[in-house]
């Protein structure tokens, strides 16, 4: 409770009205001055006859207090709430603030035109709070009129309606603030997709390209290579090379449309890429998924996905396993990825984060972005990648 109040006290994007990080010093210095200023009120409230009491004069009193707390309760000002409830905050105050005002002159009821202003100005549209206002500022003054006291009831009017227009012109330079944020973040991600479409053009003019005739040189030396009877091993070879070079163009098209935004690979098939690492190896993958899939973000998707191919294709590279395991776990705090190579011989193998593509730095890299975490170390009959992130 004491962790919230502090939170409220001192950090208030709104209240502060520009965007970026809040000021705290600011906020809890105006919160400070806002909070004394309604005790000094409350306290000469209940000195100022007649007495708020359960009795007499004192009832109707303790009646319009309490329908003024309720009041600034429901329009709350360090939260977004419904316009209606709003303005219903605020004509609760002005009707308690009058009947204050025909009891106690000089009571509570003083600083409610300011509080009305400032909220009607920071909360309300611009119609909506000039009548709001127009209001508030008629009944109260009205009745202070009744009384015989001209120069109060005229003093109210003019000292609110300034307050309520600074914060208009203040709040008028935070939607300008605002937008300008937004039409700056609007340009970065144009710029970002442009370049992205730039990134994927290049990839289609030259990767896909280069692959594309690579998998049709290979083809053509597998049916040369079958023409002329070549030996198995090398005719293996190329087979295993073709098709290295045919899911190579495939994934590269993936990747261009990921680029684009058109299509971005993610968990769902993290199955079938282990069907084509076992189809290709030879090497047994046993497949395990945990929990109920639920729908990740695009970032998390690539992320989950680029992880596990770069540590099935590290496994290819550089051990010498029996069998590969890979699982999947949709848990309650994180999403977990974990591939680990199992071997009945323990055999040296060379480094895993190798440089360039996919490599288990830059999938490190995107995990701590994402706000998550990768882990890759060798065990004791192999190696284990296991990527955390954040449900």
């Amino acid at each position: 409770m004491f962790r919230r109040l502090g939170q409220w006290y001192f950090r208030d994007r709104r209240m502060v009205g520009l965007p970026g990080e809040p000021r705290a010093t600011e906020v809890a210095v105006l919160r400070t001055f806002g909070l004394a200023y309604l005790v000094v009120c409350l306290v000469v409230t209940c000195i100022t006859d007649p007495r708020p009491s359960l009795e007499g004069e004192g009832l109707p009193v303790l009646l319009a207090v309490i329908g003024l707390v309720a009041g600034v309760v429901l329009t709350n000002p360090s939260r977004e709430l419904p316009e209606r409830r709003v303005v219903t905050g605020l004509l609760v105050v002005a009707a308690s603030s009058a009947v204050l005002a025909g009891l106690q002159p000089s009571g509570l009821w003083q600083a409610s035109p300011y509080f009305i202003a400032v909220i009607a100005a920071m909360r309300l549209h611009r119609r909506i709070g000039l009548w709001v206002l127009g209001v508030s500022l008629v009944t109260i003054g009205a009745v202070v009129a009744a009384d015989g006291e001209w120069g109060r009831a005229l003093s109210v009017p003019a000292a609110a309606i300034p307050w309520y227009l600074v914060v208009r012109l203040m709040r008028a330079f935070r939607d300008q603030s605002v937008e300008l944020e937004l039409s700056r973040a609007a340009e970065a991600e144009a710029a970002a997709v442009a370049e992205r479409t730039r990134v994927a053009r290049e990839m289609h003019d030259v990767l896909a390209h280069s692959l594309s005739a690579l998998a049709i040189q290979l083809e053509t030396a597998r049916l040369t290579g079958r023409k002329h009877d070549v030996a198995p091993e090398l005719a293996t070879a190329i087979d295993r090379a073709h098709q290295q070079a045919v899911t190579g163009l495939a994934e590269t098209r993936r990747a261009m449309r990921a680029l684009r935004g058109e299509e971005v690979p993610g968990p769902e098939r993290v199955p079938a890429l282990a069907q084509a690492f076992e189809q290709e190896s030879g090497l047994p993958v046993a497949i395990e998924i945990e929990g109920k899939p639920r729908q990740l973000a695009p970032e998390a998707q690539l992320a989950l996905y680029r992880t596990a191919q770069e540590a099935l294709t590290n496994v290819r590279r550089h051990a010498n396993p029996d069998r590969v395991e890979l699982r999947l776990a949709y848990r309650g705090d994180a999403t977990v990825l974990v591939v680990a190579d199992h071997a009945r011989e323990h055999l040296p193998a060379q480094p895993r984060d190798v440089n360039g593509g996919y490599g288990l730095t830059g999938m490190r890299e995107r995990a701590e972005l994402l706000g998550g975490e990768l882990e890759a170390r060798p065990i004791e009959d192999g190696f284990r990648v296991e990527l955390r992130l954040p449900a």
